[in-house]
């Protein structure tokens, strides 16, 4: 499996707290890796370094073979790591095509430059291309975002990524909001990203999610990498019982205080 990103000892340190502590990653081309563990793991933290969102006081990231350091998200964008969080970034009262286009408006230029105009039958045109490449079915593209339900707008987010091109794509939580049906959807979606080739990172609580989708589970706690798992080779026990450490474990039986049992999502 060719490899597209490898983080080596990451650490990120706010004053006297070390949120990530020596932590390693290897995303390969065409695979779903779940990144599992409780609030305060350093998951997100981890997340925001391969974004460019925070820089890490120790450790390496490889980018396509290459040493990277990112002075920011657009940098880190520029290179084709897009992340997708849990407020989407949508603009609301922008339609499906303006959104997809968001920062990077086609435009028709008139007198040498001087009066320039939104194309926005151009920006309907390639994000229908788009949309029809992923397999998406929104019922107008005229739609503001308002309109849509919290399923279509999550696949908009995902459209846009994949419309830039993106080599990488993370998702914080993306079905926290949703209901089941719009949840499966997402989830599909997340599979035929993968499928083009695009590795997805998701970051979840919902153990149900992580194992319909991931190829690989990695688990953090207490801002170490405590481990990395076959999804299909592994259960939900073994996860939490990473997630939550061997002592925890044994002292609440695991599942019962671990999962809730209705959706299999870790508290």
């Amino acid at each position: 499996m060719q490899t597209l990103l490898k983080a080596i000892d990451l650490t990120k340190r706010f004053g006297g707290l070390t949120a990530v502590d020596h932590a390693s990653l290897d995303i390969h081309v065409g695979e779903v890796v779940g990144l599992v563990g409780d609030n305060g793991a350093g998951k997100s933290t981890l997340i925001k370094m391969i974004s460019g969102v925070y820089q890490p006081n120790d450790g390496e990231i490889f980018f396509e073979d290459k040493k990277v350091a990112f002075s920011g998200p657009r940098a880190a964008r520029d290179l084709g790591i897009e992340t997708i969080y849990q407020d989407l970034a949508l603009a609301e009262n922008l339609d499906v095509g303006s959104n997809i286009f968001l920062g990077r408006e086609i435009k028709n230029h008139y007198l040498g430059g001087v009066v320039n105009t939104l194309n926005r039958t151009k920006m309907r045109e390639e994000s229908a291309a788009v949309l029809d490449r992923l397999d998406i079915r929104i019922p107008s593209l005229t739609q503001q975002i308002r309109n849509l339900s919290g399923g279509q707008r999550q696949t908009v987010a995902i459209a846009r990524t994949i419309y830039w091109n993106a080599k990488l794509v993370i998702m914080d939580e993306p079905t926290a909001a949703l209901g089941v049906p719009e949840q499966r959807k997402v989830l599909k979606l997340v599979r035929t990203i993968c499928e083009q080739g695009v590795p997805v990172i998701i970051i979840s609580h919902n153990m149900q999610d992580v194992f319909a989708v991931a190829d690989r589970i990695v688990v953090m706690r207490r801002g170490k990498k405590v481990g990395e798992l076959i999804a299909a080779k592994t259960t939900p026990d073994e996860v939490v019982s990473l997630m939550v450490g061997a002592e925890a474990v044994h002292e609440m039986g695991i599942l019962p205080k671990a999962l809730n049992g209705a959706n299999g999502t870790a508290t």
